[in-house]
């Protein structure tokens, strides 16, 4: 009888430990597939700023006088890098990025139906706008991650970002 006591007492606290381990696990999953869900949201928009970045810079360079294109072809070389190290870590974590931004075909009709006079403050007001985007993406995901690669990618790209937000100020002042 003492035997089936201490075994039945045995049983019912494993089966305690059990349940907390299950409940555990079960909130790491949760939590592993949430950080997932952040990492796979900031890949897609940060390439999706990339492209409206690219696309915007590669028309600039086409319309536009010197300084302009200068910062845009500088812009289009960045984030053309950028683009490709943000594909290569999304394949590694099997992450399928597709331009699903409707806005930036909106932000380029809009510095496409600009006349030639109004075509330098359209477009440097609008590449602010986009590297302000793309820095404060940037800015959550390496608060939100502990992936070092994606915190190495910040630590690369964050400073080039503001360096060229700044010179985009700079033109905005002397166009504007």
């Amino acid at each position: 009888m003492i035997s089936l006591f201490f075994s039945a007492c045995g049983k019912k606290e494993h089966q305690k430990a059990n349940f907390f381990n299950n409940d555990a696990l079960g909130l790491n999953n949760k939590q592993k597939n949430d950080k997932d869900q952040v990492e796979t949201s900031f890949f897609i928009a940060a390439a999706n700023v990339s492209n409206t970045l690219i696309s915007k810079s590669q028309f600039a360079q086409k319309s536009s006088e010197s300084p302009i294109q200068d910062l845009s072809k500088k812009i289009e070389d960045h984030q053309n890098q950028l683009l490709q190290k943000i594909a290569a870590m999304a394949n590694r974590k099997l992450v399928i990025i597709t331009d699903i931004n409707v806005a930036h075909k909106r932000d380029l009709y809009e510095l496409i139906d600009t006349d030639e006079t109004t075509f330098n403050k359209t477009y440097l007001n609008s590449i602010s706008e986009s590297l302000t985007e793309q820095i404060k993406l940037f800015e959550k995901i390496s608060t939100e991650t502990d992936d070092e690669t994606i915190l190495k990618l910040v630590l690369q790209y964050l400073p080039e970002q503001y360096q060229l937000l700044r010179e985009t100020q700079r033109l905005k002042t002397e166009f504007i």
